[in-house]
């Protein structure tokens, strides 16, 4: 295949045909999170297939959730976003309190109140109140392990309807417990399929029926476009990783003010400490036992002289 340009970005400049100008948008929340550098693809997906029906499994503080919402909202699309978590971390995420959970409530209730709904509890016990082919899109970020992964993926594969797309985080994380990427390599499918590397790897897989072009700019290209694909959305990812660093730099350089001004604190503090004692030494020297002690002082001084 031949990459051909075919659209135009918001400054003019024109851009190759795997890419629209919602893949240059930054998303509205930035928190840290593994996802942070596909906010890129999230605007993309949700512009090239415009899902009416959202399920993810794994929405921890909500960056992919809200990144797909907030395209949605920026599109005017109406979407339902169904966020599936326990909200209580596990073993390879690491556990937390409720704080993580309220957070992401107060966001969606905030700003996306008619479209995303959260569900809190584990996805088999959720799974009932969802019907098959249900959804545009599902979204599979649960616990990683192959086992974990492989249940997520074959108790909800059904609610993706013909011509949508589901999703799998983690496919190039290898290290010990995870186990995702050996699932993508056993369902993922020449012509139905692409993956990304960057972000510990992002799969895409196509069900049915391949009906927008731009999705089969994807999973048609071959080894050399691919490249140039995973190249660009890397490249876009990662402004908006280093954009979600700021708060935490802004974090730094707030607690480096703080010691800066408890250091200029302790100066002061230790300056007048020296002060005193200058001004001690100089009313000792004034005295009239420093006076009458002088002799005894010069015979010291002498003494040690001779020696």
């Amino acid at each position: 295949m031949t990459a051909q340009t075919s659209a135009t970005s918001g400054d003019g400049t024109s851009m190759p045909s795997w890419l629209t100008p919602a893949s240059y948008w930054l998303p509205a929340h930035f928190v840290d999170s593994a996802w942070s550098t596909h906010g890129s693809f999230a605007a993309w997906i949700v512009d090239v297939l415009r899902p009416r029906d959202v399920i993810e499994l794994g929405t921890h503080n909500g960056f992919s959730c809200f990144a797909f919402a907030e395209a949605a909202k920026r599109m005017g699309h109406s979407i339902t976003i169904h966020a599936l978590d326990s909200w209580e971390g596990d073993d390879q995420a690491g556990f937390y309190d409720d704080s993580v959970y309220l957070s992401v409530r107060a966001t969606a209730e905030r700003d996306y109140a008619g479209s995303v709904v959260l569900h809190r509890g584990y996805f088999s016990e959720t799974r009932p109140e969802f019907a098959a082919a249900s959804a545009d899109l599902l979204h599979i970020d649960g616990r990683h392990g192959y086992e974990d992964a492989r249940e997520d993926y074959e108790q909800w594969r059904d609610t993706v309807r013909d011509g949508g797309v589901i999703l799998f985080h983690d496919i190039a994380e290898r290290r010990e417990g995870f186990g995702v990427w050996r699932l993508w390599e056993e369902i993922a499918e020449p012509g139905r399929s692409f993956t990304f590397e960057h972000g510990h790897g992002l799969g895409v897989l196509a069900v049915g029926d391949i009906a927008q072009e731009p999705l089969r700019v994807l999973f048609d290209a071959d080894a050399g476009v691919a490249d140039r694909i995973r190249t660009d959305f890397e490249r876009l990812g990662a402004v908006i990783a280093e954009m979600a660093r700021i708060p935490h730099f802004e974090a730094e350089v707030a607690s480096l003010h703080d010691v800066v001004d408890m250091l200029q604190t302790e100066r002061l503090r230790l300056t007048e400490v020296i002060a005193a004692q200058d001004r001690s030494i100089a009313s000792l020297h004034g005295s009239t036992s420093w006076a009458v002690t002088a002799p005894l002082r010069a015979a010291s001084r002498m003494i040690r002289r001779d020696r």
